[in-house]
């Protein structure tokens, strides 16, 4: 028989109408997920147990070392762990801790010069035994470049050479099979960020901080400061107290923001007069016109700082059902921030 018969034979017409046993039911979607985030709870129940008891103190000694580092933190890993890696190393970057990641094979053929002497490796590997860490490995420990390694096997390659190994305790994957990394990612994945937010609450990192690298979007609109869209100087509407009622509307109109605010003789703020206070003062009032602002305006405004973040004055309007704030400093108004200037920011 030729071999072209032989083949023939050996190739089975394809059946277009064979279809995949169909998964059962939206039930059983619904238990397979349960499953997976309980198995995956559970692995992280057991890391915090282990922080708790022993793996805490290589965990402050990591935090502490790479706190101390005048360079970067070069994070690395392969497959799964490297995706993971990845995340770290820009959760990292984003808080406070200049980080990027480097892929071990690119780094055997010459991505090692992006480590320095003054950075700190971390690697991620849950054997401890990837063959591709093997030149970073090496190279940390011929330069002198600091290694902490996130391991499930301390007695590892990877975890006996570390200057500080982070042991994640033995948990089941989530995998029916027990080979695809998911539990086991979710607790390195848990590790990273617990590094990365102690260690930006070591450095005092603050929202303002958080805003220099995060400056599109919303979260970077919420992030911007007040005195960023503010109205202040010859568009701040003011008028003193004793001013006739006529004139503070007339001051009103001519700024347009449906508010004037009100100072006494020092340029402190005492009060806020709004379209909504000369409406319902018509109702009630005779003689409107020659009545002084402080019998109308709204004693005691809300008022934010310059420094206060979008974010929480957007908050407070729509708390208070009230369209604008006063800006003040050391008593005195510099500025309003109207709702819609907030929603022009993005914030909302």
């Amino acid at each position: 028989m030729g071999q072209a018969q032989r083949t023939a034979q050996r190739i089975e017409p394809r059946d277009e109408t064979a279809q995949a046993a169909p998964f059962d039911g939206a039930a059983a979607a619904v238990a397979s997920a349960l499953r997976t985030i309980e198995t995956e709870r559970e692995g992280l129940a057991c890391l915090m147990a282990a922080i708790g008891n022993g793996l805490g103190t290589p965990f402050a000694e990591a935090v502490a070392r790479i706190g101390a580092a005048r360079g970067r933190v070069i994070c690395t890993g392969m497959g799964k762990s490297g995706h993971v890696a990845r995340k770290i190393a820009a959760t990292m970057a984003s808080t406070g801790t200049p980080a990027l990641y480097v892929h071990p094979a690119e780094a055997s053929h010459g991505d090692l010069g992006m480590i320095q002497a003054d950075d700190v490796v971390v690697a991620l590997s849950w054997s401890g035994e990837t063959t591709e860490l093997a030149d970073i490995i090496g190279y940390t420990r011929r330069y002198r470049v600091g290694l902490v390694a996130i391991t499930s096997n301390p007695v590892s390659t990877l975890g006996r050479e570390a200057d500080t190994c982070l042991a994640l305790p033995k948990a089941k994957e989530a995998c029916p099979n027990g080979l695809a990394p998911t539990t086991s990612t979710a607790m390195q994945l848990a590790l990273g960020d617990a590094l990365a937010v102690a260690l930006l609450e070591a450095r005092g990192f603050s929202a303002r901080d958080f805003s220099v690298f995060h400056p599109g979007g919303r979260l970077g609109a919420s992030l911007r400061q007040v005195r960023e869209v503010m109205h202040g100087g010859e568009r701040l509407p003011v008028v003193a107290l004793g001013t006739p009622m006529r004139a503070a509307v007339a001051e009103i109109d001519a700024k347009g923001f449906g508010s004037v605010l009100v100072v006494d003789g020092q340029g402190v703020l005492t009060g806020i007069l709004t379209d909504g206070d000369v409406r319902r003062a018509v109702f009630s009032r005779a003689g409107l016109e020659g009545l002084p602002v402080e019998a109308v305006m709204t004693r005691n405004p809300r008022t934010i700082t310059p420094e206060t973040l979008l974010a929480k004055a957007l908050q407070i309007q729509e708390a208070m059902k009230i369209t604008a704030l006063v800006v003040v400093e050391a008593g005195r108004p510099v500025g309003l921030v109207h709702y819609h200037d907030l929603l022009r920011t993005g914030v909302a």
